[in-house]
């Protein structure tokens, strides 16, 4: 079973789709438009987006840039258009597959699975022990990190935090994914948890929430890992 993000404004496809995937056994959340979807995933990690491109406030193609300037979860065109430029283009965009409507419940299913799975077998061959962003140098398994050629004296949660953004640099984590794939729990209520971790980093760091060189936050999104300027 997938968690799969549902992104088409016609309120009768959506319906049909969403129930043949939900009859299928995957977790489905649906959607109308481009900023909700934007909402959703920066808020909710999904398996998988299934995103149209004729969408009310925004073209598709536009949504799905900004998608990928947030998240590296799957994205599966759907849409009426069937010109190969457009599938070219969309795929150099970002795009992990493309079907062209109308297609059948179980045709969707069979590419949702084969997505994951290329995804899941890509992920497992190429996650690197050694992260390197800059001049940050994370090795995982001996669980060292270096800034400059100088060590870090990080706590155990402070590694493992750092060494998660490091893995996906340049992308926008979300405070909900932190929690459930760093703390492994789906929220801490009141605590501001994430936040001292980072400030402790950041000072560890040579740096500032105003002054930042390397973590930086979105606000109302989350937080990336980037290589200074």
């Amino acid at each position: 079973m997938a968690t799969v993000l549902l992104v088409e404004d016609d309120h009768v496809v959506r319906g049909a789709m969403l129930r043949s995937l939900a009859d299928r056994g995957h977790a489905v959340h649906a959607v109308g438009t481009a900023l909700d979807a934007l909402r959703r995933v920066a808020a909710e990690t999904p398996d998988l987006v299934v995103l149209d491109l004729g969408l009310p406030d925004l073209d598709g193609s536009d949504a799905l840039r900004m998608l990928r300037g947030i998240t590296d979860v799957p994205i599966i065109i759907a849409t009426a258009r069937d010109d190969e430029q457009s599938v070219v283009r969309l795929l150099r965009a970002g795009a992990d597959d493309y079907m062209v409507k109308p297609f059948t419940g179980a045709h969707l299913d069979a590419r949702i699975t084969t997505v994951l799975r290329r995804v899941g077998r890509a992920s497992r061959t190429v996650q690197p022990a050694v992260h390197v962003v800059g001049g940050l140098r994370m090795d995982v398994g001996e669980r060292s990190a270096h800034l400059d050629g100088e060590a870090l004296a990080l706590t155990r949660k402070e590694f493992d935090l750092l060494a998660y953004l490091a893995a996906r640099p340049g992308r926008v984590v979300s405070r909900r994914e932190l929690l459930e794939e760093v703390w492994r729990q789906p929220s801490v209520g009141e605590d501001q948890t994430i936040d001292v971790h980072l400030y402790w980093l950041r000072r560890k760091m040579g740096e500032s929430a105003a002054k930042p060189r390397y973590l930086r936050t979105v606000r109302g999104v989350g937080f990336r890992l980037v290589a200074p300027d």
